[in-house]
C-alpha cells in the first residue's frame, strides 16, 4: 500500500476493497501475509491486537496529533476487519446493520436490543 491517496477508489469504497483483500488472504493464506499470520494465530490473538489498537487510538485522541489519531483509527478498523474475516462475518452484514441503525436515535437503538 502506498502512502498516497489512490484516486481509483470512489468515496467510501476503499473499506470494501480492503475487506475484500482480507478475505482473499483468508482464502489463500500466503506465507508472507500479515493478515494470514493473524488468522493462523486465531481470534484471541486478533482480539488482543484490537485491544492494543483501541488503547493507541485513545492515547492519540487525548495526547497526539490529528494525523496520528487518523493512523491509529485506520489500524483499529483494519484489525477489526481481520476479526470479522476470522469469525466469518461479511462486510455486507456490517453495512446492513449500520443501515438498520441509521436514522434511529442511539439511545432508542440501544434500548431496543435484547438483554
Amino acid at each position: 500500500m502506498s502512502n498516497s491517496v489512490n484516486a481509483s477508489f470512489p468515496p467510501g469504497s476503499v473499506f470494501a476493497a480492503v475487506f475484500a483483500t482480507v478475505e482473499e488472504r483468508k482464502k489463500t493464506m500466503p506465507e508472507k501475509s500479515y493478515v494470514a499470520t493473524l488468522l493462523r494465530k486465531g481470534p484471541d490473538v486478533i482480539c488482543c491486537k484490537i485491544a492494543e489498537e483501541a488503547g493507541e487510538t485513545i492515547k492519540a485522541a487525548r495526547e497526539q496529533t490529528t494525523e496520528r489519531l487518523t493512523q491509529e483509527v485506520c489500524d483499529l478498523l483494519f484489525h477489526t476487519m481481520v476479526l470479522l474475516a476470522a469469525k466469518d462475518i461479511s462486510f455486507e452484514s456490517i453495512e446492513t446493520e449500520f443501515g438498520r441503525r441509521h436514522g434511529i436515535s442511539g439511545l432508542d437503538e440501544k434500548a431496543s436490543r435484547k438483554k
